[in-house]
């Protein structure tokens, strides 16, 4: 039987602490696994939606957007993975009398934990203005409600259309296809908050903003470097690819601030050695760099291989441009300018060019710890100009690996969901629907935010996610949301986005991934990209967990009907009848869909062209891949200060929180900690176990704070600390972002501690 939810919200300041961890996975994450997923769904239906995770029968797993092998074990899932499954199938229900029962205030002073546990939302539900309570709606009124808003609007631009990377190809493509019908580009998406960099320098740098290998690449590759990332937490089935990797002869270097368990050593739990042995040490070479140090090192790197004239001069001569300017550039490497940005020693940077040197291939896995930084393009296209050099982008085992976080996030991208539409596509769209889409860019999310916050736009209509905890500078966040005449969400799950709230509030609840989804021309499934660009079906099997839930496709149609009546350019009403029909439309617009239907019934789907990976061809503006020359960057930090990094806990996926522990780093029952290095904390005055607020500093003056945050001494570089978000993202400016990409810097945010405990004798 499934638990009840929790009545109160726990204290979360006052965790027990223990050493980290040194191996992930093992038989205590599937004793976890079990106990979190039977408490949301109970035993059977445990064992039956498990089983269904990652199948090419079943459904895409609503967690991490990591591939599945060809060949998959019946448990294709990871311990994070269940736990995304048992929060979606969970048996609780959020029904009318919940909210009756609860006011608005009440649930805007719960947490995002509390409100999350409380179950699926059951019905549409409409807050009035001036109201506390949210009260039922008929579909059709809510609808109108949202039309009304719409039309009121004096410009299309009025209007913010935002998407999580949990919705399917085919409701993001509809979703879009909406936005700009009504006229307008503002498509933020949570790609603004993580990968947008990656993007943003992959176009430029090779042509294409996605990753360039496949699974069987990382098996082949010689050398595997694993830079700002923590797979263990985020995305725990790459450890298996890794351990396969690892015993096919690769060697593994992992760069990051802090260790991490998974990448220490893994104890894959489908087999002996995993469960009851001792795993596979995956980890060859650690290199503990400071935060925001990465270009420095590659850049070092760079220098190091140009100098010993270690290139693979035919690839640089036949498929790159700009050759000549970088390797002038990195001649001019300043060591000890190295050494402040990396806290790296020379001796440990040559170890690791020894691998390089050795390895006839070499894929880089990056993830946040490289995409959340102002000089975030730059450090990527420091890591493109490392594999250039020796020829590691367009053959088997080499490239660039941007490990996503969300499921769909990838594919959303592909579908149109951008708010700096290529040409090409919108041409493609007016073609097909016969409607001329407009063509100025619209608004990323930290520009959404401002206009928001300035009055600017006045509806906000979020595709998932809970925007209001995802984006950075909470109090300013949260003020321009307050400023919105409607506020609407589809969503599974309470969650914070749904009480602060504009004048007037929609909660619109949708199907899940598990769910089974019947439409007018029978029973349908939906598509997602996965990080390495494959393609492939969903098909959810439970009785949905609501008779009023309507799916993401079905939401988008039926607005579309309420906003525009009888629309001469878009059937909308034959796209929710069968989603066929969507990706025929998609297949006439999106390049590389040709065939959709066809080819995404084949088993595992099938994998979108790329032509740097397929033909070593780069469609870029020089018609090559590019090296690109920026100066090296790092965040300064005042003595006395430190510098932070915002990040998940083991249970926690994105916003979503799952518990209040984090495992693999010794912490139990709280997520108001923060990390710092045991002799920081000392020359700070902080014993471990005190408890201080942690208090922004940037260059506007404005105070950010966040309260009572026990310490915690861990083994950070110096000058580094790190602390669990959501709650700090109110520590994060929303104009300190990333060059070129706008990406919010939440991995280089300057604090100073405030002990706010009484120090001992005083």
């Amino acid at each position: 039987m499934a638990a009840k939810p929790p009545a109160d919200d726990p204290v979360q300041d006052a965790p027990d602490v223990a050493a980290p961890q040194h191996s992930a996975a093992g038989l205590p994450a599937v004793g976890h696994t079990v106990r979190m997923a039977q408490k949301q769904m109970g035993v059977r239906r445990t064992a039956l939606t498990l089983l269904k995770v990652n199948q090419k029968d079943g459904f895409d797993c609503p967690g991490c957007a990591w591939p599945e092998p060809e060949h998959r074990h019946k448990a294709e899932f990871c311990e994070n993975g269940a736990k995304a499954v048992a929060e979606e199938a969970t048996l609780r229900r959020v029904t009318a009398d919940f909210f009756a029962g609860h006011p608005v205030s009440d649930l805007a002073r719960r947490s995002g934990y509390w409100l999350g546990q409380q179950g699926r939302l059951t019905q549409p539900m409409y807050l009035a203005e001036g109201a506390d309570h949210y009260v039922p709606v008929p579909w059709e009124r809510a609808f109108d409600i949202v039309a009304q808003e719409l039309h009121a609007l004096t410009s299309p631009d009025e209007a913010v259309f935002y998407t999580s990377g949990r919705t399917s190809n085919e409701a993001a493509f509809l979703f879009q296809l909406f936005a700009r019908r009504l006229g307008t580009n503002n498509l933020p998406d949570c790609s603004n908050m993580c990968h947008e960099s990656s993007g943003s320098a992959l176009t430029e740098t090779i042509g294409v903003g996605k990753g360039s290998v496949l699974l069987e690449d990382l098996y082949r590759a010689d050398l595997i470097i694993v830079a700002g990332q923590n797979p263990g937490t985020n995305h725990p089935r790459m450890l298996a690819a890794l351990e396969k990797a690892k015993q096919r002869g690769a060697r593994i270097v992992t760069v990051n601030p802090l260790p991490e368990a998974g990448m220490e050593r893994f104890k894959n739990p489908q087999n002996a050695r995993g469960l009851a042995g001792n795993g596979t040490a995956l980890t060859d070479l650690f290199l503990q760099i400071r935060l925001g140090g990465d270009q420095a090192l590659f850049r070092a790197l760079n220098h190091l291989i140009v100098e010993a004239g270690a290139v693979d001069r035919p690839f640089i001569d036949e498929h790159t441009h700009g050759y000549e300017d970088f390797a002038a550039a990195v001649r001019t490497t300043d060591w000890d300018e190295v050494r402040r940005a990396t806290g790296l020693d020379r001796a440990e940077i040559d170890r690791l060019l020894a691998m390089v040197l050795d390895a006839k291939s070499v894929v880089v896995c990056w993830a946040m710890g490289l995409t959340q930084h102002k000089h975030a393009v730059p450090t990527i296209k420091e890591v493109v100009n490392f594999l250039l050099l020796r020829g590691n982008i367009g053959r088997p085992g080499a490239g660039v690996c941007p490990v996503r976080g969300h499921s769909n996030v990838q594919g959303d991208r592909t579908m149109g969901i951008f708010e700096r539409p290529a040409p090409a596509f919108l041409d493609a769209l007016e073609k097909e629907f016969g409607f001329a889409p407009p063509r100025e860019h619209g608004l990323d999310v930290v520009r959404a935010i401002r206009a928001l916050r300035d009055g600017t736009a006045k509806v906000f209509f979020a595709m998932g996610g809970n925007f209001v905890s995802a984006s950075p500078d909470t109090a300013v966040t949260e003020a321009a949301m307050r400023n919105a005449a409607l506020t609407v969400h589809v969503s599974t799950k309470l969650n914070r986005s749904h009480v602060i709230t504009g004048s007037r509030a929609l909660i619109l609840p949708t199907l899940g991934r598990t769910e089974q989804d019947t439409q007018a021309a029978g029973e349908q499934f939906v598509t997602v990209e996965d990080s390495m660009g494959m393609v492939h079906a969903s098909r959810g099997s439970l009785r949905p967990a609501s008779p009023h839930l309507l799916s993401e496709t079905a939401i988008v149609c039926r607005l579309a009907r309420a906003t525009f009546g009888e629309d001469t350019a878009v059937p909308w009403a034959d796209l929710e009848a069968d989603y066929d029909l969507v990706r025929e439309r998609i297949s006439r617009v999106v390049p590389g869909f040709d065939d959709f239907n066809t080819k995404v019934r084949h088993p595992g789907g099938f994998t979108l062209p790329h032509a740097p990976r397929d033909t070593r061809t780069f469609p870029t503006a020089t018609g090559r891949a590019n090296f690109t020359t920026s100066p090296v960057e790092y965040p300064a930090v005042p003595e006395g200060r430190l510098l932070l990094q915002t990040l998940r806990s083991h249970d926690q996926y994105n916003t979503t929180i799952y518990g209040l522990d984090d495992r693999y780093r010794g912490i139990k029952g709280g997520r108001r900690v923060v990390m710092v290095n045991p002799a920081d904390a000392d020359a700070l005055g902080l014993p471990d176990g005190c408890h201080a607020d942690l208090v922004g500093e940037w260059t506007d003056g404005t105070e950010r704070r966040a309260d009572g945050f026990r310490v915690v001494h861990y083994p950070t570089p110096r000058g580094c600390a790190a602390a669990y978000y959501p709650e700090t993202n109110v520590l994060v400016p929303l104009d300190h972002t990333a060059d070129t990409s706008n990406t919010p810097a939440s991995k280089s945010v300057v604090v100073r501690l405030e002990r706010t405990d009484p120090v001992h004798g005083s």
